[in-house]
């Protein structure tokens, strides 16, 4: 037989094995955010009814103290996974966590934080998704690291767990709070 017979296969089996190392290989924690060192965009959002908080805007991002952006919904099921851990975070750290609910229903918003506990200080309603893309969210969950100039300093995609927190979010946090005490330092971004 000859061996050009066994081209098509040799040509799908290579095709097979790129589109393999696409969707298996990397860690998608790890794609890059063309706003990291940029100014959060501008937006203004209203506050989640029933979730005893107020909404928020760009402005409430620029007081000086670096602040956690975690966009989320109640029909994400990687956001009802990391939930506990934000509700930890939460209680266990002197960060603010801003809530940015992504493409949801209020009501079912509402009733997710009911059941879960609320680990937000603030939470705007993005029902449109306009402010999401204007974050460049890929999906829901993502979690960003705000510095005290309103500057992206970090963005983890994808659902927070405690090794993230521990090894990523917590350092992205206080590299941010060093480089907001220091109108010189650049803010260093765990795992670039």
């Amino acid at each position: 037989m000859r061996w050009s017979a066994y081209l098509p296969l040799a040509a799908f089996l290579v095709l097979a094995g790129f589109f393999s190392l696409a969707i298996f290989g990397g860690d998608p924690s790890k794609l890059p955010s063309a706003l990291e060192g940029k100014l959060v965009p501008q937006f203004s959002l209203p506050a989640l009814e029933g979730s005893g908080v107020e909404g928020f805007a760009t402005a409430d991002l620029h007081t000086g103290d670096v602040v956690l952006v975690n966009v989320w919904a109640s029909w994400c099921v990687p956001c009802r996974q990391e939930h506990p851990l934000l509700m930890a975070l939460a209680a266990r750290t002197d960060i603010a966590i801003y809530g940015l609910n992504y493409k949801d229903g209020p009501a079912d918003a509402a009733l997710f934080l009911a059941e879960g506990g609320n680990p937000y200080k603030r939470v705007g309603v993005d029902r449109s998704g306009r402010v999401g893309i204007d974050w460049g969210v890929y999906g829901v969950p993502e979690t960003f690291v705000v510095t005290g100039e309103g500057r992206i300093a970090y963005k983890h995609i994808g659902p927070l767990s405690q090794k993230a927190i521990e090894t990523k979010l917590l350092p992205a946090i206080e590299a941010a709070r060093l480089a907001s005490s220091s109108p010189l330092a650049a803010p260093k971004v765990p795992g670039s």
